[in-house]
Order: structure tokens, then C-alpha cells, then sequence
């Protein structure tokens, strides 16, 4: 079977698994996101039987799948030929138990026969040292030890563990339990406790979704959006990973292979802004913790573009040269060299959900002085780095201008700050940072607009154009009705869109001309015809977006804009986030039914 990314994911903001349509752990990493895949089919090239778990049906023919309702447990049914057909429901425990989260590094699965006499045979192959090695294996009665390293993965179950190991077809005649997790025995009988364990995690995102604020129309994409979105983060230290996996390609043999199991500032902003929109609270709490820590140990304001999960500056990038990559178009990349990178627009990002955090009374932890203190070093360097060359949003690794992006959200930073020193008073800084937040946006106004072309350009020294532009409304910097706004709209309508998807940029970057549009420009493209009163033309391409994605409802970074294919990083946050905010710009209102 090609590998393809129509996964689900599973989670419970400790680890997480990647399905496939049949049931197929193909994708996995331990302890934690940014861990060693144990399960890495998904870039195994040809090897698909090694570091995947699944269960073959003899004589299937169908499989379809759907997740219990409102939850992260996915449901996968296989059928055979001869009627015979069986259901596995997946998920990693998550709920609340003796006053805190239950979490473990732990995945459970449960087999149940519907009709007939199915045979099944489990394959159950993790890998080891980014599929360097299968894993080693000892067993006892009724549990099967997985070395994965220094560590080892314990499967307790009560199907017959010899069948497991030896790979053999057997027939299912009542349900089976197995709790892949710590090394260690198996508290209580199997078949109560996983069960349990499952009644008591579809209660937990049951309520979780419950106490969502959602659009009047497109629910059932904003809730699977959401459930992924919550699913990228870690919950240990907050941090918000851009996507589950590394090295999926953003174009067929392209060689922009990247890893993004890690924490971007840019894209954990834009994840807490559509989440806080939706009023999931948790999440941003969590994240705000992590960019405090983030802010108190970076040296005189100075923000790298991304951290690991633990905040971890060094990232050093390497390939894997066990795994062919995903369909063998590798390599396949384990840390990210941007993190060496300067990224100016990261101040911003910072400032901004930060400065919620001294308005908003539903906070368990309200920011305080100290906080604007240390807020006050990051807009400083925002200050700084206003019109210094950067490597931008996209990340180029190879030159460096002054982006408009960047330099937009340095003036975020200080236009946000003037309004933190109103609500505590401090009227000399709000003057401050309203003076260089006013000269930051004459500097852009010089720079960047261009006259021959009439619209900004993408940076300050060239006139390309950049999706990225239209977000001067988002940001407040520019009102949707403000004539340079519409000036640059219509000039990148015209030189980025592709029918309904839109590209990042056309110029050449450091691997040549995009070949595939970046869906999160296209919902950047949707928003903006929202807001200039294109409303029934940007419903028409939401819903033609929507017709693009996943059967469980989510995307990864790219998609082929002839095909309709996905490709890039799975799922990807700026996607999902691109779902939240045009359901709820472009939804009818409550009012209508009320």
C-alpha cells in the first residue's frame, strides 16, 4: 500500500500515533513528539511491514473509520467478503484521576468482533534509533516487551500473545484488550481497566469540547480542527508543535523535507489565537507558561524562531539514513537548522498573546509587572530589528532582506505593549511605545509600499509579492477598506492565486519556483475576501477547501493545486487554524436560530 496522509491522529498531549485507513499505527514517536519514532512505516519507504501496528482481517474488502463523537478515540471497522468484520477503537488515556492528568507514554487498543467469525493477524513491529533496528523483543504470559532503546515498551494484553509474536491469523470470538506503555506489570485486569480507561477519556474531550465556543455552522470541522490543534500540545511544558511529523515533502521529490515536531513562536501564536477565539482557555494558559519561561531565559530580548518542546535552544539538523522517507522521497530531517536562523517577526508573536494575559479576568494567572518588565526586553529588540534583514516568515536559508511581515509585527509588538501600559497605568509607557510604534509605520510606509507597482512589496529592498501581506488586517495594522490594503489585495489575487488555492510566493526561493500551494495562504486568501465584502465568493472556497481534506477532517502545510493532493507536514496547525477562523468570520450567527 502507497503511503498516503490519510491518517487520524490519537493523543493525549504526551505522545500521539498517526492511523491509517485500516487501522495502521503508522506513525508514532516516544516519549514524546519529538521522540524516536518507534512506529515509522509512514517514511519507511517499501518497508511497510516494519515499525507499524496493525491488525489484517482475512478476506477484507472495506474499511471506513469515524471518531466517537465530540472525542480523539478513532473507530476503524473492517469487513470481509464473507460478512465477517470486526471494530478497533484507538486512543491514548487521557483524563483526570487522585487530582491530575493521567497521561502516560501509553497507547490502547480495542479489537471487537460485530458479525461473523473473523481472523485477524496483528503485526506489531516497532523500530528503534529512527528505524535503524526492530526491536528486540521477551515475553511472559501475557505481555510482550518491546526494547526500544535505553527503554522498553511493555504490551499487556489478553489475546493470545504467542499469535502476536508469531505473527499468526487466529479467530476473534470476544473482545480483546492490549495497552501498549511503561515498562512495567499491569495494574488490575486488562479488559475492566482499558475499558475504563476509554469510558473515562471520551469523557474527558467530551467535556472539553463542551466548553467550546463554536460557529453556528461548520461545527463538526471546528471541533476535529480543535481536538487536532490540542492533540500538538505538550502538555508538560505548554510548548505547541507545528505538525506531528517530520520530512513529509511540501512537493513530490522537492527536497523541502523538514522537521517540525517543534515549538515555532509564529505558529503557536496563530494556534493560541484561533483556540482563545473558540475559548479554550487550557490551552493558552499552558503556552503562556512556556513563553514566560522562553522570555526569562532569552539574553537581552533575543527570540530564536523555535524551541523543542522542553525549550531547548539547540536543534542541531540531521538526516536519518535508516528511512527511505515518505513514498522513498527522502531525506528525512531530525532537528531544524532555522533555530540558528533570525526571524524578526517572533517579537510580535511573543508580545501579542502575552498581552492578553493582563486583560483577561478568566486567567487563572493574570499577568503582572514583572511580566510587562520582561515584555518590555522583547519589544525593545522588536525596536531594534524593525529594519534589519531577516530570513522571514518562510524561513529562507539562504538570503536575508527586510521583510514587511517581520517588520508589521515588530510594530505589533510596540502598538501592544502601549496598550498593556494603559490598563496598569503607566502613562510615560504608553507615550514610549506608542512614538515607536507610529515610526516603525512611517519606516514601513517609506519602505515598502511600492508606487510603480502600486501595493507593498514583500520586503523592504524587492517588490515580489507575499500572501503573507494580507495579514496587515488581521494585525491591525490596516483597516480592510484602507485603499493600499485593496491595492495589494488585488495585485496578489492576480499574481498568487491559482484558482481557489494561493501560493505562498511565485519568486524562486533556495529549491526553485513553489510548485504546490500553501493552504494556509489560501485561508488567508478566504478571510481577506471575507472582510472586503467578497462574502459569498470566499464561502465558495472555504467549502472547496473543506472538499480537500482528510477523512477525519484535517490537512497537512501543502496541497497540489491541479490535483488536489496533500503533501508537507501532517496535521499542520496553520491549517487547522485557517478552518477555525474562516468558520467563524464566514458562519451564520446563533441569532438566526435562536
Amino acid at each position: 500500500m502507497t503511503a498516503n496522509l490519510e491518517l487520524s491522529p490519537i493523543g493525549n498531549c504526551q505522545v500521539s500515533a498517526l492511523v491509517d485507513e485500516e487501522a495502521g499505527f503508522v506513525w508514532s514517536c516516544v516519549p514524546r513528539v519529538d521522540g524516536d519514532p518507534v512506529f515509522c512505516s509512514l517514511l519507511n519507504g517499501d518497508e511497510r511491514e516494519k515499525g507499524v501496528w496493525r491488525f489484517e482481517l482475512e478476506g477484507q474488502v472495506r474499511s471506513s473509520q469515524r471518531y466517537e463523537r465530540n472525542t480523539a478515540i478513532l473507530v476503524t471497522r473492517l469487513e470481509a467478503e464473507d460478512g465477517s468484520a470486526v471494530e478497533i477503537s484507538d486512543f491514548a488515556p487521557r483524563f483526570e484521576t487522585s487530582g491530575r492528568m493521567y497521561r502516560p507514554v501509553a497507547y490502547s487498543r480495542i479489537v471487537r468482533p460485530v458479525s461473523g467469525a473473523p481472523r485477524i493477524r496483528a503485526i506489531l513491529t516497532p523500530m528503534k534509533n529512527y528505524g535503524e533496528a526492530l526491536a528486540s523483543t521477551t515475553n511472559g504470559t501475557n505481555h510482550i516487551r518491546y526494547l526500544v532503546g535505553p527503554q522498553a515498551l511493555r504490551l499487556s494484553t489478553d489475546a493470545p500473545v504467542g499469535y502476536i509474536l508469531e505473527q499468526r491469523s487466529y479467530r476473534v470470538e470476544s473482545d480483546q484488550h492490549f495497552f501498549l506503555g511503561p515498562d512495567e506489570p499491569f495494574s488490575g485486569n486488562i479488559r475492566s481497566e482499558v475499558r475504563r480507561m476509554e469510558a473515562n477519556t471520551a469523557k474527558y474531550w467530551q467535556h472539553w469540547v463542551r466548553g467550546l465556543h463554536i460557529p453556528l455552522e461548520w461545527q463538526e470541522e471546528t471541533i476535529r480542527a480543535a481536538i487536532a490543534l490540542k492533540l500538538c500540545q505538550h502538555e508538560e511544558t505548554g510548548a505547541i508543535v507545528a505538525a506531528l511529523t517530520t520530512s513529509i515533502p511540501e512537493a513530490a521529490n522537492s527536497q523541502r523535507n523538514w522537521d517540525y515536531r517543534y515549538c515555532w513562536i509564529r505558529d503557536s501564536y496563530y494556534t493560541v489565537q484561533a483556540l482563545n477565539r473558540l475559548g479554550a482557555l487550557d490551552v493558552l494558559e499552558k503556552y503562556l507558561a512556556y513563553l514566560r519561561n522562553i522570555v526569562d531565559q532569552a539574553r537581552g530580548g533575543q527570540i530564536q524562531p523555535l524551541y523543542s518542546v522542553m525549550g531547548a535552544e539547540e536543534l542541531d539538523e540531521f538526516e536519518a539514513e535508516h528511512l527511505a522517507g515518505y513514498r522513498g522521497m527522502g531525506p528525512v530531517r531530525v532537528g531544524n537548522a532555522a533555530y540558528k536562523q533570525v526571524q524578526y517577526d517572533c517579537y510580535g508573536q511573543i508580545v501579542m498573546p502575552t498581552a492578553q494575559a493582563f486583560f483577561d479576568q478568566r486567567l487563572l494567572r493574570m499577568a503582572d509587572e514583572t511580566d510587562f518588565a520582561h515584555l518590555e526586553e522583547v519589544g525593545e529588540a522588536a525596536w531594534a530589528k524593525h529594519d534589519k534583514p531577516d530570513a522571514g516568515l518562510w524561513e529562507f536559508r539562504t538570503r536575508q532582506e527586510v521583510h514587511t511581515y517581520s517588520a508589521v509585527m515588530c510594530w505589533a509588538a510596540c502598538d501592544r505593549l502601549a496598550n498593556v501600559a494603559a490598563t496598569l497605568g503607566k502613562g510615560d509607557r504608553v507615550v514610549f511605545w506608542k512614538q515607536r510604534a507610529e515610526k516603525i509605520r512611517a519606516t514601513i510606509e517609506e519602505k515598502a509600499w511600492r508606487e510603480d507597482g502600486e501595493h507593498y512589496g514583500a520586503s523592504f529592498e524587492n517588490g515580489y509579492l507575499d500572501a503573507s501581506l494580507l495579514q496587515m488586517v488581521e494585525l491591525r495594522y490596516l483597516k480592510p477598506d484602507d485603499e493600499r490594503f485593496l491595492k495589494t489585495f488585488a495585485a496578489i489575487e492576480r499574481d498568487l492565486r491559482r484558482g481557489d488555492h494561493m501560493l505562498r510566493y511565485a519568486a524562486e526561493d533556495d529549491f526553485g519556483a513553489p510548485e504546490t500551494a500553501f493552504n494556509v495562504c489560501t485561508f488567508w486568501l478566504i478571510e481577506a475576501l471575507g472582510l472586503v465584502g467578497r462574502r459569498a465568493e470566499a464561502r465558495e472556497i472555504f467549502e472547496s477547501m473543506l472538499s480537500h481534506t482528510t477523512r477525519s477532517g484535517l490537512l497537512s502545510e501543502d496541497l497540489d493545486y491541479d490535483t488536489g493532493e496533500l503533501w508537507g507536514n501532517f496535521p499542520q496547525t496553520y491549517s487547522l487554524v485557517g478552518i477555525i477562523n474562516c468558520a467563524g468570520l464566514l458562519s451564520k450567527p446563533w441569532s438566526e436560530v435562536r
